[in-house]
Order: C-alpha cells, then structure tokens, then sequence
C-alpha cells in the first residue's frame, strides 16, 4: 500500500513539474557536457542530432493538438488585430529608432527587445493553451496570421538596422516561409486528411492527444539546452548580455501583461496573453543569427526561460483552483 501511494505521489509530482523540470535538465545536461572535456570529442554529432530531433518533436506535438481542433474552429477572433498592433508597431517604432539613432544608449537592449517583441507565437502555444484551459484553435490561427507578418515587417525593416549586401526582400521572405511553415501547415493538413478520410484511427489518436504535452516537456529540455548553449558561447561582454537579460524580461512581461488586458475586452484572457507572450524562441535564435546580430540571439535563450517560468507558475495556479 505506501509502495502505490509513493508511486501516485512521485507521478503526481512529475506532472505538477513537469516544466521545471524539463528546464533544469536542459540546462543541466549542457552544462555538464561543458564540465566534461572527454565528451567534447562528440559535439559536432549531438548538436547535428539536436538539430534533428527538435523539428520532429514539433511535429509530432502539433499533429496531435490538430487532432483536437475542429477544423470549422480556426478563424479570426477580433482580440488578434489589437495583438498584430502591438507586434508590428513596435517592432517598426524599435527598428526606426535603432535605425536613426545608431549610437543609442543601451543599444543591445533595445536590439533585444525588437527581437523579442517581432518573434511569432510559440508552436507549442496551443499545448499550454488547451492546459490552461483556453481556446487552442484561436492560438493556432494567430500563430499561422503573425508568422505571415514575420515573413513581410522583417525582411522590410531589418536592413535598415542590419544592412546585408544581396539580400533581397523576396529571398528573406521564402526563407522564413520555409523554416516555419512546414512545421504548421504540414501537421494541420494530416491532422485534417486523417479526420476525413480516417475516422476510427482519428477516434484512437484522441486518446492520446495529452501525450502532446510530454512531447513538449522534452522539447522545451531540448530549447532549454540549445539556449543554455547561446547564453555560454556568446562573445558578448557582461554589460552587453545584461542589456539583453534585462530587455528580454521586460518584453516577456509587457506582452503577457497586454495580452491578458486585450483578453479581458474579448473575454479571451488565456489565449490573448499567451498568443502575446509565449514566443517561438528557437526561430528567435535562428531570426537573430540570419536576420539580426548574432549576439542579440541570446534573447531568445533568455525569453525562452522567461516565459517558461511563467507558463510553470500559470499551471501551478490551475492547478491549485482545480483543487478547489
């Protein structure tokens, strides 16, 4: 009987803190493969696997939360337009001011915060969505709205911050079409064709659509490592990577903040303030090494356990009223 009980206790504690501890192990294995000059040797294969890996967890997670969205479900609320706002204009006010104002003080943070506040919704969003009990279809058709928005106000306004000789708008623009729309079209088009066409293996895959979570718990390890892994190579100084921090923190809780305040007009607080603040941190890294400057990528790593850390203590608040 204490041997069930022990077990109930240490599974019910793997799922309060599942986030947490997806974190600490991301962080955590990098950090001890760094102690450990005899794995160096074998670097080059596990980023590459790394790499690998993550795009294929996506999916998978992705495909199965389709599975829950009705189709019928994915259109436009009126909370989205007041979101697309915040993003796009301050990304064109930040862009412009760093544009004009070259030598502005605390640049790297100003940098970061026009990183941080253009980067389109998390694909993971919906996951956390649907845990905090939101409306998950509404996230997903936000994401796919404000990575269209991505791929026209970036390849428009980087080049006056960032100028790059050869780089047309129309090459940037397939280019961040390619990096994310496979991972958001291509799981909703099998999600759909296997509703229709499929229905008694549809039916099965709803048993299982929680094991989307889990999925994400070890994605968000993965994203946790490979931020840990920018924070450490960064080449940046310490005030450089406190501007950084700083302006990273700020935006993260400026958007929440603002998603929650569009939400309560909408009666959608749940999905506003995380189609507003939970970002896609990955394609931050990579939108700054392309993009933008190479250091400022470690505002996604910094975002990434920013919000990370606030969608565990949203959970935890669910759960406690849940209880109740």
């Amino acid at each position: 009987m204490a041997n069930k009980e022990y077990k109930y206790t240490f599974s019910k504690f793997l799922r309060d803190w599942t986030l947490i501890i997806s974190m600490v192990c991301g962080a955590g294995l990098y950090l001890a493969y760094r102690a450990l000059p005899a794995l160096h040797f074998a670097g080059p294969v596990l980023l590459k696997g790394v790499t690998a890996i993550q795009p294929v967890l996506l999916f998978l997670m992705l495909f199965l939360s389709f599975c829950k969205i009705e189709p019928s479900a994915m259109k436009p609320h009126k909370w989205m337009l007041p979101l697309l706002l915040i993003q796009s204009l301050s990304f064109v006010a930040l862009a412009l001011l760093l544009a004009f104002c070259p030598k502005l003080p605390f640049r790297f943070g100003f940098e970061a915060a026009m990183l941080c506040m253009i980067c389109p919704t998390a694909t993971a969003c919906a996951v956390v969505t649907g845990k905090l009990g939101g409306n998950m279809a509404g996230v997903v058709t936000y994401t796919v709205i404000i990575n269209i928005v991505v791929a026209i106000l970036v390849p428009l306004l980087t080049p006056l911050v960032y100028p790059q000789e050869g780089l047309s708008f129309s090459s940037a623009f397939l280019k961040i079409l390619a990096k994310v729309f496979p991972l958001l079209i291509m799981p909703c088009l099998l999600a759909w064709i296997i509703r229709y066409l499929l229905p008694s293996f549809h039916a099965w895959l709803l048993r299982y659509t929680d094991l989307s979570f889990y999925i994400w718990a070890v994605s968000l390890g993965l994203a946790i490592l490979m931020s840990t892994r920018a924070i450490v190579h960064t080449s940046a100084g310490f005030g450089a990577i406190a501007q950084i921090a700083l302006g990273s923190l700020l935006c993260c809780a400026l958007q929440f903040a603002l998603g929650r305040l569009v939400g309560s007009r909408y009666r959608c607080r749940i999905s506003a303030a995380q189609a507003l603040g939970q970002k896609n941190t990955v394609f931050a890294i990579w939108l700054a090494y392309t993009f933008f400057n190479p250091v400022v990528s470690v505002a996604g790593g910094f975002y990434s356990i920013w919000h990370n850390c606030y969608n565990t203590y949203q959970m935890y608040q669910k759960r406690k009223a849940d209880k109740k």
